[in-house]
């Protein structure tokens, strides 16, 4: 009776958090911060995020989820039950809520289930799970039960979710272990090998977000960036330029534009016909990505735009599958649920 319509969008990079009648509460970054020596959580979330490469020896910072599922089982528990605390009240988080997570199109059952377990172990009453592909596409306003084709690419910091849905269902999908995360990489690699300078992560994320660019036009975009000399071991400084960006990102792009027409390859011709009149769908953080949209659009001849509030569709999708739940229940789109002490 008391209890809330809770969506979550549990990603490798960031956890966002959609209450129904409120909207979007949180997001905050997928990272906990724990001493070594007494197992005692210092920080989750933006505050543990800003102490990654800067914490002492006994002090760790870790991403608790690798690659869209859960790599640290515990970690994650803890930064779910800090994130619902903190998006309710007192008296609120005596209730147990029903809750609805995404998973990757390729999670295993095994992943599934961890999933599934962590929701029930931080409050949920019942916890449903729903493809990322799938809630993108509802969170962005498509109509998923028609009988036409939309094709969606959900870029999110450890994966790659790209799908063709018609029916209220999935016909073609593939799930790339690429995203946000891999871009940061690529730039930190680039960065060591042209310059001899070390970066940490959020370095490497700042360039991304400050100057990234995957299909440079015009002008180049500069950014002065510090770090420690590899030769010397001094701390150095050197400009960036996006074209630069550009040539670190180059394989884990092009791994996204490949996934991608794999797909339409698969996609049966009808379905074709219709994704070439509406055009491919980009969500999740790394649809931001300057140039991005037009470089798809050049490699698959096939309009290419950006949903609204790309950020926030999976957990936008989320929250919209709890109010139709029974609807999609039936149509397969909700993947499995689970009561407490109750499975199915």
């Amino acid at each position: 009776m008391w209890g809330k319509d809770i969506g979550i969008d549990l990603g490798t990079a960031t956890v966002i958090i959609f209450i129904k009648d409120k909207g979007v509460v949180l997001r905050e970054p997928s990272v906990v911060a724990m001493d070594q020596n007494n197992g005692r959580i210092l920080a989750v979330g933006e505050d543990a995020k800003q102490m990654l490469g800067r914490t002492p020896g006994n002090v760790v910072a870790v991403r608790p989820l690798r690659d869209g599922v859960i790599a640290d089982y515990t970690m994650t528990e803890v930064m779910l039950r800090q994130f619902i605390k903190k998006v309710t009240s007192g008296f609120e988080r005596l209730v147990r809520h029903r809750v609805m997570i995404c998973v990757p199109s390729g999670a295993t059952d095994v992943e599934r289930r961890a999933v599934l377990e962590a929701a029930i172990e931080v409050g949920a009453k019942e916890a449903y799970l729903i493809e990322e592909p799938m809630a993108a596409a509802i969170g962005a306003g498509l109509d998923i039960a028609e009988p036409r084709g939309n094709m969606v690419v959900d870029i999110g910091g450890g994966t790659t979710d790209i799908a063709v849905i018609s029916l209220g269902g999935i016909v073609v999908s593939e799930s790339l272990r690429v995203g946000g995360d891999k871009f940061d990489d690529g730039i930190s690699r680039y960065v060591r090998k042209q310059f001899n300078l070390a970066i940490g992560e959020q370095t490497a994320e700042d360039l991304k977000v400050s100057i990234g660019t995957c299909y440079p036009q015009g002008e180049d975009m500069t950014m002065d960036v510090r770090g420690r000399d590899l030769i010397q071991g001094l701390p150095r400084q050197v400009k960036i330029t996006s074209s630069d960006v550009a040539k670190a990102i180059e394989e884990s792009v092009g791994a996204i534009v490949g996934g991608i027409r794999r797909v339409l390859e698969l996609t049966p011709p009808e379905l074709a016909a219709d994704i070439i009149e509406r055009g491919i769908i980009l969500t999740g953080g790394g649809a931001l990505l300057r140039g991005l949209p037009q470089l798809v659009t050049e490699q698959t001849e096939i309009n290419t735009i950006v949903a609204d509030h790309p950020l926030e569709c999976v957990a936008l999708g989320t929250g919209k599958a709890l109010m139709e739940l029974d609807k999609l229940k039936e149509s397969g789109t909700v993947l499995s649920a689970f009561r407490r002490g109750r499975h199915r």
